[in-house]
């Protein structure tokens, strides 16, 4: 049993090296180079300056990374589920939803998200260009073709998107094997003839180069970020893979192998300073470029694709919480749940991030738009954190702040560093977040005031099927399932089908579907049944937040509760609103001109609960906002 354990952590964590350090990964392409060669506030090579950043290299890694992620963050996980909306939905424990505090954990909890599909842009760009960018190493006359081969790659990710990863998901684990330790092989070449620069250890170096250099010491913080960036994996995919994998990966080889890369390229640059020109690949001997360039491509290329599948999860979850529209979900692997593909979120990425690489051009002036969405989402996640802290874990408010203080010292003066670079590229992802924020808050938003429109006019379940009994209502063969979300009201289709049809099933069946802040709901308690009069029956189908809605499966779990549908002889049906919006409403105007809009382009429920379209009735009906 012991060995089987074993295997199983083994095999674990050489999934978790392929798909949650991509992004982490492949930083050495371009973080060394940022800070001394980049556009924005170069640092001087010189040995003080290179033993300072080099020193900050090593502490964000170890302080960042190891404890506030790998062994702090990583504890707060719903049921073994980790990621931004995750920690959100743990920050809520036991809240008032009407309380402003709630509210504002809400509201941080979605930028956080919304930070994080900007994230999911800017990465596939900026890696995929740094590496495609060695090939100007091997000859210039590549240069004229680094954007359009970057741009085949990027398209050609996407394009293969809609196949799944479970093909090539097997491969990534041994290529990023390959990649760390290539990383340290060269690097370790670089330490050995310039041993002198694992001084860098002693805190004290980068201490003071930040007090000798206040204004280019907090300037070269917006690049040193770039040594982080993807930390925010660790956690996001700890539901895939579980804490102990990822954690063992990271101190066993991911990191060891990082910082002896960093420490590689900082001994090149104190031997020969024109190697900040590409310190990363000038690190290789001639002979290695080509094959060293197309081994980064590909380990871009799998950052990409975890970045990507992020986003899609990411989606999913704010779909079932009701923060997004229902999108068309496509199921790629019919053995693992995770691997889903949606269409139109896919071509969204792809689109942003060809204007990103065309506008921006370089991997240089993409790393100015990079730190931002990475600091911003590090800051919301300890105070997130906090919450979860105080509510979940009953620390007192004061232990929780202190705890979390330091980690949000060092947060802050990355996201404070980066700021300065908004004018020159880090607009762009407080603009992307923005708008998906926007999306969503106003989404949910308009949710609410839909559902209080349809309540107010709502009859009582309970009266109207004592007045069905009562008026001697036809009733025809079959079952008659009508989907609401008030299980307690009479749902508007079921009147439009009274009011049309003059008569009803034998068998009527309020479905409504709930969805609960933890990551999956076991089937049996999968429906909860209760038993009307009149042959009426009232199913609550309940979901968690990553679990894949299947209205025709759930129903068939309602037997062991004596309630049995047929579905060959069910009928499905569904309430289709035309909304109308209106000044002087409690939503602004715009907003609901942006939620019709929505609403209107929203994925059928008929595809998204796997119901079957030929067993469905819709009935429409005007609301006004």
């Amino acid at each position: 049993m012991q060995t089987q354990d074993n295997k199983r952590l083994a095999t674990l964590t050489l999934a978790a090296l392929g798909v949650v350090y991509g992004d982490i990964g492949t930083s050495p392409l371009y973080a060394i180079k940022e800070v001394f060669g980049g556009a924005h506030h170069p640092v001087p090579i010189n040995p003080d300056n290179v033993l300072g950043i080099l020193s900050l290299f090593f502490w964000s890694l170890i302080v960042v990374v190891t404890l506030k992620y790998v062994a702090f963050i990583m504890r707060a996980n719903n049921k073994g589920e980790g990621g931004i909306i995750a920690l959100m939905t743990l920050a809520l424990h036991n809240g008032d939803p009407a309380s402003r505090r709630q509210r504002l954990l809400v509201a941080l909890g979605l930028f956080g998200a919304a930070l994080f599909y900007g994230d999911g842009v800017i990465t596939p760009a900026i890696s995929v260009l740094s590496a495609v960018e060695g090939l100007e190493l091997i000859t210039p006359a590549f240069k004229p073709y680094i954007l359009p081969i970057t741009l085949g790659i990027l398209i050609g990710l996407f394009l293969f998107q809609r196949h799944g990863t479970a093909r090539v998901g097997a491969l990534f684990g041994p290529i990023m094997l390959l990649w760390f330790a290539t990383l340290a092989v060269f690097g370790a070449f670089a330490i050995v003839r310039h041993p002198a620069v694992l001084a860098a250890v002693n805190p004290l170096y980068g201490v003071n180069f930040l007090l000798g250099n206040s204004a280019l010491g907090f300037f070269a913080l917006g690049a040193v970020v770039l040594c982080i960036t993807g930390a925010e994996a660790l956690y996001a995919d700890m539901g895939h893979f579980g804490a102990k994998p990822i954690q063992y990966a990271w101190l066993g080889y991911v990191l060891p192998a990082l910082l002896i890369n960093y420490f590689g390229q900082g001994a090149l640059l104190l031997a020969d300073p024109a190697a900040i020109e590409n310190p990363f690949y000038l690190l290789a001997p001639d002979w290695a470029l080509y094959p060293l360039v197309v081994l980064a491509t590909v380990a871009t290329v799998i950052a990409s694709q975890a970045v990507i599948s992020g986003a899609f999860s990411i989606t999913r979850q704010a779909i079932q919480l009701g923060y997004t529209p229902r999108l068309e979900v496509q199921h790629t692997s019919d053995e693992e749940i995770g691997q889903i593909y949606l269409p139109a979120l896919n071509w969204l990425l792809l689109v942003a991030i060809i204007a990103l690489v065309v506008g921006f051009g370089s991997s240089s002036n993409l790393a100015a738009a990079y730190g931002i969405a990475v600091t911003g989402t590090m800051l919301i996640t300890n105070l997130l954190a906090i919450a979860v802290a105080v509510r979940l874990w009953q620390w007192s408010p004061l232990r929780a702040v202190l705890g979390a203080l330091p980690f949000i010292c060092i947060d802050l003066g990355f996201f404070l560093a980066n700021s300065i670079k908004i004018p020159d590229g880090g607009w762009f992802p407080l603009a992307f977040g923005l708008a998906v924020f926007i999306l969503l808050t106003t989404w949910k938003r308009g949710r609410e005031l839909l559902h209080s429109r349809l309540a107010a006019d709502a009859l009582e379940l309970r009266p109207f099927i004592d007045n069905v009994m009562a008026g001697g209502v036809g009733r025809t063969p079959g079952t008659a399932i009508f989907m609401t979300p008030a299980p307690d009201a009479v749902p508007h289709a079921l009147l439009h089908s009274l009011k049309h049809y003059k008569t009803l099933h034998e068998q009527v069946v309020i479905l409504s579907v709930s969805v609960f802040d933890v990551p999956c709901v076991p089937d049996i308690d999968r429906v909860e049944v209760h038993r009307l009069p009149g042959n009426f029956a009232q199913v609550i189908v309940q979901y968690g937040f990553k679990d894949e809605p299947d209205i025709p499966a759930a129903l068939a779990l309602c037997a062991d509760a004596g309630l049995h549908i047929d579905m060959m002889d069910a009928s499905f049906f569904l309430g289709r609103e035309t909304l109308i919006p209106r000044l002087g409403s409690e939503m602004a105007y715009w907003r609901e001109l942006l939620f019709v809009a929505m609403f209107r382009n929203a994925g059928s429920a008929t595809a998204f609960f796997r119901i079957p379209s030929n067993r469905v009735v819709e009935l429409g009906s005007q609301i006004v906002l």
